[in-house]
């Protein structure tokens, strides 16, 4: 056991699931996978593994900002063995042509998070994904036909009042959405040279409002899941 995960040795797959609400987590436990185990609980940060399509995957929730998924992937890593991380997440919209709903599957996640810059001796990272995962994303998304938007987000520290600087630089550079996690989730897996990918669902939009509502997040992000578990399994 770790401080932040009671599950014993062996309890998790090679590949995990991440998000960051644990009732998600249990939602995607409970309708996607088969022989389903809750395998730790600490702080009700929810974890489980099962079977998807007879191959063994995990699914944990990782809290909310870039210090809660650190501590969750450092862990899983370190202590589990863990090789794959792919995050499943919701994030606010920031590009005009980017609606409610849709899927962003991040090619690069920038920040202006100072532990990234800790970590590279306080020079700016390129917080990327994994090339194999991304190529298997966009392999699967062409097969299932699905809308995917790729592109630049930005991890942010802010979910309140963010800097009034901030909108028009991120308009200027073509980010697409902004999230909480994702450039930690890269620059931890780089680190540790394991695979990591980001695959978001637009829960609101920063310029022309609207957002979905918290059962909406939970139970509607079918088309996200089912890729996310696509390229979890390495699906041909």
């Amino acid at each position: 056991m770790t401080p932040h995960i009671n599950a014993k040795p062996g309890d998790f797959a090679d590949t995990v699931l991440m998000l960051g609400d644990p009732l998600r987590a249990q939602f995607i436990a409970e309708h996607y996978l088969t022989k389903v185990e809750q395998v730790t609980e600490v702080r009700n940060m929810l974890g489980f593994t099962g079977e998807y399509q007879g191959k063994r995957i995990s699914v944990m929730a990782h809290g909310m900002g870039t210090p809660s998924i650190a501590i969750y992937t450092n862990e899983l890593i370190h202590e589990y063995g863990v090789k794959k991380l792919l995050r499943v997440g919701s994030c606010g919209a920031v590009a005009d042509e980017i609606e409610l709903k849709d899927i962003i599957i991040a090619t690069g996640a920038s920040t202006g998070n100072a532990m990234n810059r800790a970590r590279f001796a306080g020079y700016d990272y390129a917080a990327v994904p994994d090339f194999e995962l991304l190529r298997k994303s966009w392999q699967l998304s062409q097969h299932k036909q699905l809308s995917i938007k790729y592109g630049n987000i930005f991890t942010n520290d802010f979910f309140y009042e963010d800097p009034d600087a901030l909108l028009p630089a991120l308009q200027k550079m073509n980010i697409l959405a902004l999230d909480m996690e994702s450039a930690a989730l890269f620059t931890i897996a780089a680190q540790n040279r394991v695979q990591a990918l980001s695959l978001l669902t637009v829960s609101d939009h920063m310029v022309h409002g609207g957002e979905m509502s918290p059962e909406e997040r939970q139970t509607s992000f079918h088309n996200m899941i089912e890729l996310a578990l696509a390229v979890a399994i390495d699906e041909s």
